[in-house]
């Protein structure tokens, strides 16, 4: 049977759009991410969830407790949808690696390029994907909600199409959208990209 995985990004947090958060403890919802939670909450709690997981940063813990909450279900972490480790880069401002060769090919060369100390993307996509795969095998005729980070969001997705890494720029995945995948045994099938149902 098929399994319906909703990939939802965490929403807005207190350092969005200025400092690379990566993994740092302690970096919250902001007042705009913690309304936005609440309304993906209401949004999604018509939508029969089976469960809620969440990567174990405490924007998405955040967002995914509102989900959970408004579902009537637990909330469980999950290591595998973890952000990306960015090594070096955690905590740096995005203006100070402007210009930065290594942050320039990391951004040129996703398929390829490794951050500082830290992980590929090949090796986050792989750990995302084989946990989507054990979560719907686990959830035959039912919707899961895994809360995540753009980046894996994205590389879940780019499997799903058979996209190379190199092309994860392309599309944006915005705070608290909801991107639908049907997975089975014959594999993944993108059934929604980047609905903004928390806005």
């Amino acid at each position: 049977m098929t399994a319906t995985l909703l990939l939802i990004r965490h929403a807005e947090h207190v350092e969005y759009g200025r400092v690379l958060s990566g993994r740092r403890a302690g970096v919250a919802l902001s007042e705009r991410g913690r309304a936005q939670a609440e309304r993906l909450a209401e949004q999604l709690a018509g939508a029969g969830l089976a469960g809620v997981q969440s990567s174990p940063v405490e924007r998405a813990r955040a967002t995914a407790a509102a989900v959970a909450s408004r579902a009537g279900v637990e909330a469980e972490v999950a290591e595998a949808i973890d952000e990306i480790d960015f090594g070096a880069w955690e905590g740096r401002a995005f203006d100070s690696l402007a210009g930065d060769p290594e942050w320039d090919r990391w951004n040129a060369e996703r398929g390829s390029a490794r951050c500082p100390g830290g992980e590929t993307m090949r090796e986050a996509q792989a750990r995302a994907v084989a946990h989507v795969e054990r979560v719907a095998a686990a959830h035959p005729g039912a919707t899961v909600a895994l809360i995540s980070h753009s980046d894996v969001v994205k590389a879940i997705v780019a499997h799903a199409l058979s996209l190379p890494l190199g092309s994860l720029l392309r599309f944006d995945i915005d705070p608290a959208s909801v991107s639908r995948l049907a997975v089975g045994d014959w594999g993944m099938r993108v059934m929604g990209l980047n609905e903004r149902v928390g806005e």
